[in-house]
């Protein structure tokens, strides 16, 4: 039983090394891609009080996240929750922005910038960044 088990490990940490982040083999109809969600909370870090309006997001569309991705990008509504630095559980409308692109060192400061940017222009603590490698044909 215990050479079972370690062999079912053993072939489960195998099958997590074959998963680096652009090391993994698309089928032929696929490209390999990364996909970047971004979490934006739109809450002042300690007041939960809603400090990014509609338009102002509107506005951080169009000035910033649309010219670091001009092929495209796909903008959720969300209700997330998380611990501020203070400890509290806080609750806060968010947006999820979902970014599809080769893996590239530009595209990885372009995501960068816009991070610092919203933090930077609304006071906000963080964003959470998520990145999968994905194949994807279109």
């Amino acid at each position: 039983m215990r050479t079972l088990l370690i062999g079912a490990m053993l072939a489960v940490l195998a099958g997590c090394s074959a998963w680096p982040s652009g090391g993994r083999s698309c089928d032929a109809d696929f490209a390999a891609f990364e996909r970047d969600t971004l979490y934006f909370g739109r809450t002042g870090p300690l007041s939960g009080q809603i400090n990014v309006s509609e338009e102002q997001w509107i506005s951080f569309v169009d000035a910033t996240l649309t010219p670091a991705f001009p092929q495209g990008l796909t903008v959720l509504d969300a209700v997330g929750q998380w611990r501020n630095v203070l400890g509290f559980v806080m609750r806060e409308p968010s947006k999820l922005v979902v970014l599809l692109h080769p893996r590239s060192a530009k595209d990885d400061a372009a995501i960068a910038g816009i991070i610092d940017t919203y933090r930077k222009n609304f006071g906000q603590e963080a964003v959470l960044q998520e990145r999968q490698s994905v194949c994807v044909r279109f």
